[in-house]
């Protein structure tokens, strides 16, 4: 028996290649962290530029030792994508986002991320039938050109929410932040539902059904992701598994936010709104009920999941992009003229859709708003309109989860369609990304104000809990940058009514949701429970 353990112990692993390559991207990884912290405070660069730099010099290390037979480390795979990093970059974002901010500004997220998303798929649609097809780059239907569509809507906005702080800007910040959450949503869902559509008998009626099927996507998605995370927190509330173990607290709510996404997905639902929306209500009901130790684990736990994921992604597309086999047949079959004019007919796409849309909803939006503050300005449209320029993995996935089969192609036509979204990722990450810090500090300077305490920051004792709550008193507010005094609750109350839409929620959720699904101030003390339900609720702190 000693002899058989040791023969197992000695065994050489069945794969070398995949431990090689897996080891080769968590060095990468680590090298990408430290750079990252090293070049902080560079006027140009952030962490997803570095990853895609280090990405890029790795892959051409690897092409020139393998005298330019391959640079691929790892096959991409779309599966890889959406079922294992996209779901904690989602869930964290709807985790830590600042929900007062994010549904003030709900309908104007709303319009550009779901309304602006269909008018850019619509113009990049036309306009690819229009000029791409007089390229002759291949027989390409009509499917192709309405996918080329959906593949760039979709924007990556991470580098300018590297720069953007939601302290000091939280307006501005829940516009990018929401918009590009609720854009890939449409993105995916457009690109899913045109794989499904069958273009052969265009008519009004089934484009009715296209329209009536999106909206049942999103409504839909969106409330399996609440019931979700309703449930996480009414399972907490009533087991108390901190009690014995706060593993098992931080254990249910991660694995309950990835069963939301992957029960989206075997619905054929939106995974990205039900994992979004899941974060949202875990953090307004779930993370109150978990103990004290729990909070500090889960919110340091969910953000270091999304910055892997974030880092592997970049640092991925940076490697693939000099995978040799599609450029050499792009290469065999086009020239560089006809490579670079479909890049740039992209390109010019994307800005042309995205001016399209932001600046005319903008204007739109600004005739609701009664109130300087709530308006969007010229600048604030600038950086909204930059922000949505740069295209990233989602483009990448779906692009290969077109043209490709099992991340490989063998037509020219599709080839030359992998090229050129690696090539439009590539300059409009790098270049709108290298400029967007200069951008945003030339629109934007920063001001020293004091910054708002996220309820979700290290809350080490009740002590610092209690003040974190005082600190979110709503004698403070920060809206676009600028520290506004607000009237006492008197003279409030004189000068304005105080019946809007957050009043009559507050109402329902003290009144029906919170006593049943807990949350600040309505967690009943049971030994090994939250110690912070002696902490008394201050109205109007909801972050």
């Amino acid at each position: 028996m000693g002899t058989g353990l040791g023969m197992a112990l000695g065994d050489p692993p069945a794969d070398y290649s995949s431990i090689a390559s897996v080891g080769l991207f968590v060095a990468l990884m680590c090298v990408c962290i430290i750079v990252g912290h090293l070049l902080e405070e560079n006027r140009w660069m952030n962490e997803s530029i570095t990853a895609l730099f280090i990405g890029l010099g790795t892959g051409a290390v690897i092409l020139l030792a393998s005298s330019g037979k391959h640079s691929r480390v790892l096959v991409f795979s779309e599966d890889l994508f959406f079922i294992y990093l996209l779901p904690p970059i989602i869930f964290s974002a709807g985790f830590q986002v600042k929900k007062k901010q994010f549904f003030r500004n709900f309908i104007t997220i709303t319009l550009f991320g779901a309304v602006g998303t269909l008018i850019s798929f619509t113009i990049i649609s036309l306009g690819a039938l229009g000029l791409i097809s007089r390229l002759n780059i291949g027989a390409l239907e009509l499917g192709d050109y309405l996918a080329l569509g959906a593949i760039f809507s979709a924007t990556d906005s991470v580098c300018t929410l590297q720069i953007l702080n939601q302290d000091e800007t939280p307006f501005l910040y829940s516009l990018v932040f929401g918009e590009g959450v609720v854009n890939d949503a449409t993105s995916v869902v457009l690109f899913n539902a045109i794989q499904n559509f069958d273009l052969g008998s265009i008519s009004s009626v089934k484009f009715l059904k296209f329209i009536g099927s999106f909206l049942y996507l999103f409504s839909t998605s969106t409330i399996l992701g609440v019931a979700a995370g309703l449930l996480s927190a009414y399972v907490i509330k009533k087991l108390y598994f901190g009690r014995h173990s706060t593993d098992r607290e931080v254990s249910i709510m991660m694995l309950m936010a990835y069963l939301s996404y992957m029960l989206a997905e075997l619905l054929d639902l939106s995974g990205i709104l039900t994992v979004f929306f899941c974060g949202i209500v875990m953090s307004h009901y779930t993370w109150h009920n978990v103990t004290e130790s729990s909070r500090v684990t889960t919110k340091h736990a969910f953000a270091t999941l999304s910055f892997i994921s974030e880092t592997f992604l970049f640092l991925y597309v940076g490697i693939d992009a000099l995978d040799i086999e599609k450029w050499k047949i792009v290469r065999e079959t086009y020239s560089p003229i006809k490579s670079v004019a479909l890049s740039s007919t992209i390109l010019a796409l994307v800005l042309v859709s995205r001016a399209a849309f932001v600046f005319p909803l903008s204007f739109l939006s600004n005739l609701t708003k009664k109130t300087p503050q709530g308006k969007i300005c010229i600048k604030q449209q600038v950086i909204v309109w930059w922000a949505g320029l740069m295209r990233g993995a989602v483009s990448i996935a779906l692009a290969y989860n077109k043209f490709t089969r099992s991340g490989h192609t063998q037509l020219p036509s599709n080839a030359i369609m992998i090229t050129s979204t690696i090539t439009v990722v590539l300059f409009s990450t790098i270049v709108f990304g290298l400029l967007t810090k200069p951008l945003i500090r030339l629109l934007n300077p920063s001001r020293h104000i004091s910054r708002e305490t996220s309820l979700l920051s290290e809350p080490s004792s009740p002590k610092t809990f209690l003040e974190q709550l005082i600190s979110n008193s709503p004698d403070a507010d920060l809206e676009n940058g600028v520290s506004l005094r607000r009237p006492s609750s008197l003279r409030l109350l004189l000068q304005s009514p105080t019946r809007s839409v957050h009043f009559y929620w507050r109402k329902f959720d003290d009144a029906f949701m919170r006593p049943v699904f807990g949350g600040r101030g309505f967690v009943p003390f049971v030994p090994g429970s939250p110690t912070e339900s002696s902490v008394p609720l201050l109205p109007g702190n909801e972050n």
